[in-house]
């Protein structure tokens, strides 16, 4: 089994030996007799002048993939070679682990006949937990003993050994591998000045400076994809083996994340023991507090938790204060913002120290502004975490991200829908600095962004048993969860929240948070728990005669017995609930419940009615500026429209309304909308138009999980492809099919 650290030091001599590794043969007759050959520099006696140093290691065992960083590598090459005009540098780069000296080594041994004058390698030992990095003037002595010259007789001066160095190996095509450099200045003096060499550099840091002083091209690694990760580990431990325990298999893929130190960690522990089966190693494996111990093959090259302190080491201590930090944080990433807030900083700092962990691939940026750690990283920055910070000052920051997420959220709240029963939470904590968003454009964004970071936060509050924010989380993110058809998770915040609120002793806010998650449980087929719920609300409501909860109860109650097609109740407590509102004088509520009343009206075939409720409510969205509103009482006017034939009304209401829909990111109802205008269509037999809208509504139920009533449509999908191959046969065959379309979708205009 051998690591890229293994690989790095495979045919070296003793220490401090690493570049003196045997040269070639002569080439020509001749021999140089020990005496002045190059301004005074003494050759070792008997050598060459033409030494043809071979310092290679050998190529790595088992190496897989990587074939589009191979192909870049020689690409490069290439284009270096057409042109003929500067040195070519590759700098490689990656986290500790990744398999950048593997990659080098075997790109380097596919190509060696493209080096006819001689590899150099040397192992500068930039990041290593073990020792000191290699000083530059120890490399170039080593290249020049390498290339020939008697030490002996070497210029005492540094920069004369650089320009010598580099005389020598002008006009020669030669390779020079400067593995695990610590940073540019590293490497600067051991890059030649001719443009017939060829240089890899490969190292744990963003090598910045050498790509702009000396164009290097950077190729950045990444970990290995899932078929690159198993073949590596079938490579080591044999198809029959690999194949007879598929599900360790996967749990190795899973733990190791693709890193490939990690797989061959793993696979050396199972070679070691060839009769043990896979599953115990998977196993130990599975348990987060103790993978890093099994990630440890007996020996520094093959222990990752050395592998990654030699890059934690090296970061300034504010960094690696953050790194732990972040390594703590819910969520699968983290936003600037959230991290200064996490941090306690300014967002400028802490976008310099992100720089620097990013530039020492400790943090990845997979978007503009959003960093990621690796699963196997974040056990080790969170291990160091708890080892140097305090249970205060960790409690402290989670505590500030737990309000920056919640206070940022309720902003984006505000804005999406203002009028919205909502609870404003308590002035965020100390050096909790939350995001402004000052549009729906950009709340949308930013929620649809933060959302696993959002649940994550409100599970961390559950776990640390601050009841006020995870309470003040499950209205603060109702208007979102509804509009992105989250409603799934809609229950999940509301029930954590009611918990909360019991906790709290708060029956106000107990009463909002069982109307929140009757709502849900509603619309997700939870009927009779919905009911209960309710029922237990409107009599606490009553009792201590408080009419915006009644109001609101009864509007909630309206859905839950629409949902079970009881339309006769349902529109009931929809008119009870807009008196409640009209009675408040609350206008924009006002305008929700006529919305309401109309929707219902209309299924019970009270369609004039239904018209002057719909008429009122739009008037009343509009003087609001509540373009949902606005939008669900246009829906309701095509409902109308459907359900009088007038399907000229539908598409006219409809695609207003569609446009409002997308533009603040409405996708429930988008869903919806869809399929009553697609229904329009079938009716006029526009089929190919009805199936445009069909599909498009039959993604949006399936990406919000909403199984029943992509079921439905599928059967309308299926029913108009039959319609049209019986028509595609001529007049005569088709008719078995009606024109009239199917009971238009249910629950348009709930706001």
């Amino acid at each position: 089994m051998e690591t890229e650290e293994q690989a790095n030091g495979r045919d070296r001599g003793p220490a401090g030996a690493d570049v003196r590794n045997e040269v070639s043969a002569p080439v020509t007759g001749h021999v140089v007799q020990a005496g002045v050959v190059h301004g005074g520099v003494h050759l070792h006696s008997g050598r060459e002048p033409s030494v043809v140093p071979q310092q290679l290691p050998a190529a790595p065992r088992g190496f897989t993939g990587r074939a589009g960083e191979l192909a870049a590598l020689t690409a490069a090459l290439d284009g270096v070679a057409e042109a003929g005009a500067t040195v070519m540098i590759s700098a490689l780069s990656g986290v500790g682990g990744i398999g950048k000296t593997w990659l080098a080594l075997h790109w380097a041994h596919r190509h060696v006949d493209r080096f006819p004058d001689g590899r150099l390698f040397v192992d500068l030992r930039g990041f290593t937990p073990v020792g000191e990095p290699m000083p530059a003037a120890e490399a170039v002595r080593g290249f020049l003993s390498a290339l020939g010259v008697d030490p002996a007789g070497m210029p005492a001066d540094f920069d004369a050994q650089v320009g010598l160095y580099r005389s020598l190996v002008a006009g020669r095509r030669l390779l020079i591998v400067l593995d695990n450099a610590r940073d540019t200045t590293h490497v600067t003096p051991l890059l030649p000045g001719d443009p017939a060499c060829t240089v890899l550099v490969t190292s744990r840091r963003r090598l910045a400076g050498l790509v702009a002083a000396h164009g290097a091209r950077p190729l950045d690694l990444d970990v290995l994809p899932a078929a690159e990760a198993r073949q590596l580990l079938v490579a080591h431990l044999g198809d029959a083996r690999v194949a007879a325990e598929p599900e360790a298999v996967d749990a190795f893929l899973e733990c190791c994340g693709g890193l490939p130190l990690a797989l061959s960690i793993v696979a050396a522990r199972a070679t070691a023991h060839p009769g043990f089966p896979l599953a115990a190693l998977a196993e130990e494996l599975r348990d987060h507090a103790t993978r890093l111990d099994e990630l440890d093959a007996g020996e520094i090259p093959l222990n990752l938790r050395a592998a990654f302190s030699s890059s934690y080491h090296a970061l300034s201590p504010e960094a690696a204060v953050l790194l732990g930090l972040v390594a703590l944080a819910p969520g699968p990433d983290i936003g600037l913002h959230a991290t200064a807030s996490l941090a306690g900083l300014p967002a400028a700092r802490t976008r310099v120290l992100l720089r620097e962990l990013e530039t020492a691939h400790l943090v990845s940026q997979p978007s503009p502004g959003r960093h990621r750690l690796h699963d196997l990283i974040r056990l080790y920055a969170s291990e160091q975490a708890h080892a140097h910070q305090t249970q205060d000052s960790r409690d402290d920051a989670l505590r500030r991200l737990v309000d920056f997420y919640l206070h940022t959220a309720y902003a984006g709240d505000q804005v999406l829908d203002p009028h919205r029963e909502s609870v404003a939470p308590a002035p965020p904590v100390r050096g909790c600095r939350p995001q402004t968003l000052p549009d729906e454009t950009r709340a949308l964004a930013w929620l649809d962004a933060e959302h696993p970071c959002l649940m994550g936060a409100q599970r961390l509050a559950v776990e640390r048993r601050w009841h006020r924010a995870v309470w003040q989380l499950a209205p603060t993110l109702h208007t979102y969860h509804w509009r992105r058809g989250l409603l799934t998770q809609q229950i999940d915040v509301a029930s954590d929240g009611l918990a909360a609120a019991r906790q709290l002793g708060d029956e106000a806010a107990q009463a909002l948070a069982h109307r929140l998650l009757a709502e849900a449980c509603a619309l997700t087929g939870r009927h009779a728990e919905a009911l209960e719920r309710l029922h237990q609300v409107l009599a606490l409501a009553e009792r201590t005669d408080d009419l915006p909860s009644q109001a609101h109860t009864h509007r909630v109650l309206a859905w839950a017995w629409g949902q079970q097609g009881e339309t006769r109740p349902a529109l009931d407590h929809a008119i009870r609930s807009l008196a409640l509102f009209q009675a408040l004088d609350d206008e924009e509520w006002e305008a929700r419940g006529l919305n309401q009343s109309a929707w219902f009206s209309a299924q019970l075939g009270h369609h004039e009615q239904a018209r002057a409720y719909c008429e009122k409510g739009l008037l009343l969205h509009r003087r609001h500026g509540n373009r949902n509103g606005e939008a669900l009482s246009l829906g309701v006017h095509a409902y109308l429209g459907l359900c009088t034939g007038r399907y000229a009304e539908v598409l006219e209401h409809g695609r207003r309304a569609l446009g409002l829909l997308r533009d603040i990111g409405n996708t429930y109802h988008e869903a919806l909308l869809l399929h009553g205008i697609g229904q329009a269509h079938a009716a006029l037999g526009q089929h190919g138009q009805a199936r445009e809208a069909w599909e498009q509504a039959l993604e949006l139920y399936r990406i919000q999980h909403r199984s029943g009533e992509a079921r439905s449509l599928q059967l309308q999908l299926d029913e108009l492809a039959g319609r049209s191959r019986e028509d595609a046969r001529g007049p005569g065959t088709a008719g078995s099919v009606p024109e009239s379309p199917h009971r238009p979708p249910d629950g348009l205009p709930h706001e």
